[in-house]
């Protein structure tokens, strides 16, 4: 009897092994189409990597080397420099670039601030209100973003890890700054390799090196200095990988800075209020160049006195009630001002009382906006933008519009950007 040959079927199926194998293709060739148009869908999308280097004076870049930040200068736009909002601290002058709002109308009005309304108090170093929403005025560009379908994400930026408008960032990291700069880079760079439905258009990304070596050592320091070459290696890193992807042409870069530093001068006296004043019934806030007063009741005739006794003595330095203040600090509009600021002239310093003297550190911020070692730095680089071109200083205030259109968003009309000039670059 002839054999008769037969086919033995996989175990538990009642279907040839051929079949299979055709639903499986069929099955990726759908898949494969779906990643195909979500990558056409965004193809024409750009990218907005918004860079910030806490701290980096306006002239660093001349003065060492830096030969990433120089590659991104030659690629796109340079400004002389970049001009802070007052007060020249951290949290205020990021989240203006974000909104393109002044301190008085997006509400971070300094680092730590009294609001008069609850009597609560806001500070940067507590997560407790850095995360806190309700303290968070405007629109920040990623919650624009996010609102217009945009996915972003950010390894550290002002108001990133606070619910604005019940939005934040798709991808967001509590302030860590024991975390290596390089691993920031390769976060964003692992953000620009996900497949197109994770990839985020908007990144931002935050190295606080320079501030903080300018802060311990001195802006003229050594350790300043290598500072500044530690975080050109982190541009040198974050460029090489962008150069590498397929869509390299459709990233934009935006580099910036919050605001410069400076050190005191030796031979100035430092003004020490309790020495001067009866500061029973007040509150401070200490910061080296700056002190601000805050008095537990209000009263108006305390607030003068205290402004008119400083005055009367003090040749190195102004104090202010909010209203007396220059019409360019813009206080204007926001009453958790403090109700005295006292503002030290350029290299002069003041404290509430002697015990803080370690607030006197080696290299500071906080002067006025318009001394010339508070200016930081801006530069830019992307597919809209001319390359090799310099312009003068621009405001802080005027960046949002700018990288609002970068990411082909419509600008919120209401805000205190001036950007008529920045835009002009994108023509």
């Amino acid at each position: 009897m002839a054999s008769k040959s037969i086919r033995k079927q996989q175990p538990g199926s009642r279907y040839p092994r051929s079949l299979w194998v055709f639903v499986w293709l069929l099955c990726f060739a759908v898949s494969l189409s779906q990643v195909e148009a979500q990558d056409k869908e965004t193809a024409g999308q750009p990218y907005l990597i918004l860079i910030s280097l806490d701290g980096f004076r306006w002239d660093y870049i001349d003065r060492h080397p830096t030969p990433a930040i120089h590659e991104l200068i030659a690629r796109g736009v340079k400004a002389d420099a970049l001009i802070p909002v007052f007060p020249t601290l951290t949290f205020p002058n990021h989240y203006t670039i974000a909104t393109g709002l002044y301190p008085s109308r997006h509400g971070i009005i300094a680092n730590q601030f009294r609001s008069k309304d609850s009597g609560e108090w806001y500070s940067h170093k507590q997560k407790s209100t850095a995360q806190d929403g309700s303290w968070y005025r405007g629109e920040p560009i990623w919650v624009a973003a996010e609102k217009a379908g945009i996915r972003t994400a950010s390894f550290y930026f002002v108001g990133t890890e606070a619910e604005i408008q019940g939005v934040r960032p798709t991808d967001w990291r509590s302030y860590d700054k024991s975390v290596d700069g390089m691993k920031r880079v390769r976060q964003a760079l692992k953000w620009l390799k996900s497949s197109p439905e994770k990839r985020p258009h908007l990144i931002t990304l935050y190295f606080e090196d320079v501030d903080d070596y300018a802060h311990w050592y001195g802006p003229d320091s050594e350790e300043n200095a290598e500072a500044i070459a530690r975080v050109d290696t982190y541009i040198q890193a974050l460029l090489a990988g962008i150069d590498k992807l397929p869509f390299a042409n459709q990233v934009n870069i935006v580099l910036v800075s919050d605001h410069g530093q400076a050190s005191y001068d030796p031979d100035a006296p430092v003004l020490v209020l309790d020495e001067l004043l009866d500061l029973s019934g007040t509150t401070f806030v200490d910061g080296g160049p700056y002190v601000f007063i805050y008095l537990d009741k209000p009263d108006v005739q305390r607030a003068e006195a205290i402004r008119d006794d400083i005055n009367s003595v003090w040749n190195c330095g102004t104090a202010y009630l909010p209203e007396d203040t220059p019409p360019g600090w813009k206080l204007a509009g926001n009453p958790d001002f403090a109700d005295v600021l006292v503002i030290a002239d350029p290299g002069c310093g003041v404290l509430s009382s002697i015990k803080n003297s370690k607030k006197l550190t080696p290299g500071d911020h906080g002067w006025a906006p318009e001394t010339p070692e508070m200016r930081g730095i801006f530069i830019a680089a992307g597919p809209k933008l001319p390359r090799g071109v310099e312009i003068e200083a621009v405001q802080s205030v005027d960046l949002y519009p700018l990288l609002m259109n970068l990411l082909d968003l419509e600008p919120d009309p209401d805000v205190d950007s001036q950007a008529d000039e920045l835009l002009k670059l994108l023509e």
